[in-house]
Formats: C-alpha cells, sequence, structure tokens
C-alpha cells in the first residue's frame, strides 16, 4: 500500500504526494481519476483533524460505530456519528456530520447538524508539511438533545513529518459554544497535539494530548488509538481518553472506520 513517500495512518499526519498539475483541473463535476488520488488522510479517530481534504468530485464517509463516554458517573453512548465528506476542488471539501443517536442522562434521540468547509492552505500533493483552514457552524435542530442554539468556529491543522514513520500534528480551534448555565454565548480554545507511527504496512498508532480552555475550569486530555487500512480506500480504527484532571471528562472509547467512495 505504500508509495515512494510513507502513509502515516494516525490520520492528521499523512505525508504527501507530489502534486501532478493534472490534478486542478478537477473539479465536483469532473471527478479525479483513480490513478491520481492522494491517500487517504481521515479526520478521524483522534481529535486532531487532517490539514488535507478530499480529491475533487470524490467522497467519503467517517463513521463512528459506536463512542462511549463516561463523566462522575454519568455515561453517555452514542451510535454512528456520521461525517459525509464531498471534494469541491483541488483545496475543498465540504463536511456534514451527524448523529443518528445518542443515549445521555439528559435524553435520546438524533442530535445537532455540523457543517465545515475545509480548505487546504499548502500541502495536499506536495512537500513533507500542510495546513489548512476548517470553520463550522452547527445548526440546531430542535429535537430532544439540541440546545437550539447555533454555534460555530474555525479549526486550524497542522502536520508535518518527523521521520520515514513518525508524523506530528498540531491543531488549534476556535469555538464560540452556547453556555446553558448562564444562557450566553462565549469562546472556548481547543487545542491539540498527536504523534503517528507507522508499526507496518498497514498498521498504525497515535498518542495526543487535547487541552480546552474557557470560561470553565481547564480541561486536559490523553488519548491513544490504531487504525488498519483495508486497502486504499477503507480503513479502521479505535481509540481511548481518558481526562488528566477533576475537569475533565473521565474516560471515553471510540471505534468506526473510514471509507472512500
Amino acid at each position: 500500500m505504500k508509495n515512494t513517500i510513507i502513509l502515516l495512518l494516525s490520520a492528521s499526519t499523512s505525508i504527501i504526494l507530489a502534486e501532478s498539475p493534472e490534478k486542478r483541473s478537477f473539479n465536483f463535476f469532473n471527478p479525479t481519476p483513480n490513478h491520481l488520488l492522494r491517500e487517504l488522510s481521515p479526520d478521524r479517530p483522534d481529535a486532531t483533524e487532517s490539514p488535507l481534504t478530499v480529491d475533487a468530485g470524490r467522497f467519503a464517509l467517517e463513521a463512528s460505530l459506536f463512542d462511549y463516554r463516561r463523566d462522575n458517573g454519568a455515561e453517555t453512548y452514542t451510535y454512528g456519528q456520521l461525517n459525509f465528506k464531498a471534494g469541491l476542488t483541488h483545496d475543498i471539501d465540504l463536511q456534514t456530520i451527524v448523529d443518528l443517536s445518542s443515549d445521555t442522562p439528559d435524553g435520546d434521540g438524533f442530535g445537532d447538524v455540523t457543517l465545515r468547509l475545509k480548505y487546504n492552505v499548502y500541502g495536499n500533493d506536495g512537500g513533507d508539511s500542510a495546513l489548512a483552514l476548517m470553520p463550522f457552524v452547527k445548526v440546531p435542530t430542535n429535537t430532544e438533545l439540541s440546545n437550539e442554539e447555533w454555534e460555530g468556529g474555525l479549526i486550524i491543522p497542522w502536520g508535518i513529518s518527523l521521520t520515514d514513520t513518525i508524523g506530528l500534528g498540531l491543531m488549534a480551534e476556535f469555538d464560540y459554544l452556547f453556555n446553558e448555565d448562564t444562557g450566553d454565548h462565549e469562546f472556548e480554545f481547543l487545542h491539540t497535539a498527536v504523534l503517528g507511527f507507522d508499526l507496518t504496512e498497514n498498521t498504525g498508532a497515535y498518542v495526543e494530548y487535547i487541552g480546552i480552555a474557557g470560561e470553565h475550569d481547564y480541561q486536559a486530555y490523553l488519548a491513544g488509538g490504531m487504525n488498519y487500512a483495508v486497502n486504499d480506500d477503507l480503513i479502521l480504527d479505535f481509540g481511548v481518553q481518558s481526562g488528566l484532571n477533576s475537569a475533565a471528562e473521565d474516560f471515553g472509547f471510540f471505534t468506526g472506520f473510514t471509507k472512500r467512495f
């Protein structure tokens, strides 16, 4: 599965194929052919997003089949969180994220919908680093699990190759979120750092730090996981997350897949 470059399966730290000028001629209505596709670089399972986009005219589905969270004895189960991706141009993809079913202490059912637009600033198909800008907006669905408020923000992911088998990903995320306790919107800053490792030709692992700062107490997390590339268009994954301080959520486990079409 590897080309002359290295595929770091931790998603956020993929090394980049050399860019072909021909690729920029493709768009949503004129799809990129198979022989020009870049390596599949999902945004999951780590919290650090990938700076690479889906190729123009191609699609990807990222699915969290099962997501479990526990905090102070309260448990949350989410089944089928889906991220539908569509490559609009060489450098831009559109993402639609939905929670098909969640079971929480506050209720259960369908969640809100998040729309994201990822723009690759550089590195989609050339060099050993990449940067992207990803504005997003959460659309309230007014269901039982919805807070009935619009939210949004900007995500800035960056990745670089450190060695032939190790990659580093960094991300800054600026959020404007609704606080149900105060009844007002407030700003939150999420930041991550992830190291991805090639273990075998098809298997990768990652370890990650996640921090969240805002009006609330600072939250710190340590996460890790693995993924397995079944082929060039299908990756299976799982991960765990543990809170490092009392303000952070205690524990999380998640598993899913990424499929390209």
